[in-house]
């Protein structure tokens, strides 16, 4: 992605220097698999936070950041500024005002409005207090541990992430958490996969949006992003955490809906496309 010399985004919330003076009820391999199962590349996981959290209070300490550390810090604040962008000019279009997400670096273990997490919980995004949440060690862990490889498998993350945030402005979370509530696991899952998809949809569009914006995009870029939507499939997961797929516990999509619902976004950059809640759609 090119991105070097281009701005950054104000929104971003440096707390690496930040920790929290109590450990997590219920971390360790516990959070890791629930991380990995439940939360992983998505969504609002206030519900699990909340069963994991205790009183927390974070402080200030020293931090020292590698210079690789360092230069991902700035290149999601581009990503993020890019997103800005898209949106805003999304929402003029739509008649409706872009209200911007905060990005929250933190190292370890943070604290939300939706509750406290480890670094284990991957990259979340919490609507109470509409911000996304990140540790930059994720980055290292798609790589090695996911084979995504690539800026753009980042950007995917990140622009997933903000794909939450719109959802949650257009009031699209708030409905589908009113409908989970009075439906069955299986279908509160189901309901959730469709959310989760159109995060995906959202990314891709504004992939496309931002290389005919900014002329972002690099020879691979489209692939790399393409490549970690797919390696955070449930049913890519499941096989790695617990060697067998089962579909019933879906909350994100399979490997191939992911990488199709990215694809479709970028293809099309009409967010009328998305609406993966429609019948038939998924």
């Amino acid at each position: 992605m090119r991105w070097k010399g281009r701005r950054g985004s104000q929104n971003v919330e440096d707390r690496r220097g930040m920790s929290t003076g109590k450990v997590a009820v219920g971390g360790g391999i516990a959070t890791i698999i629930i991380a990995l199962i439940v939360t992983f590349m998505g969504g609002d996981p206030g519900e699990i936070l909340q069963q994991m959290q205790v009183g927390q209070e974070q402080t200030s300490g020293p931090f020292t950041a590698s210079a690789q550390e360092e230069e991902m810090a700035q290149f999601v604040s581009v990503v993020l500024a890019d997103t800005e962008e898209v949106w805003a000019k999304t929402f003029r279009e739509m008649g409706q005002t872009y209200r911007a997400p905060k990005l929250v670096l933190f190292r370890d273990q943070v604290q939300s409005a939706c509750g406290f997490a480890s670094a284990a919980s991957g990259p979340f995004y919490c609507g109470a207090d509409e911000k996304i949440y990140i540790d930059l060690s994720f980055c290292e862990v798609l790589e090695k541990r996911f084979g995504a490889h690539g800026d753009f498998a980042v950007a995917y993350v990140i622009s997933h992430e903000v794909g939450h945030h719109v959802q949650k402005l257009l009031g699209i979370l708030e409905e589908v958490h009113n409908q989970r509530q009075r439906m069955n696991q299986r279908d509160a899952n189901e309901m959730t996969v469709k959310l989760e998809l159109q995060a995906d949809f959202m990314a891709g569009f504004w992939a496309h949006h931002a290389d005919k914006m900014f002329n972002i995009l690099e020879t691979g870029d489209f692939e790399e992003a393409l490549r970690a939507a797919g390696a955070v499939g449930d049913d890519a997961i499941q096989l790695k955490t617990q060697g067998r797929i089962v579909p019933d516990d879906f909350t994100h999509g399979t490997s191939e809906q992911r990488m199709a619902w990215y694809r479709k976004g970028f293809t099309t950059g009409d967010l009328n496309q998305g609406d993966t809640f429609k019948r038939g759609a998924v």
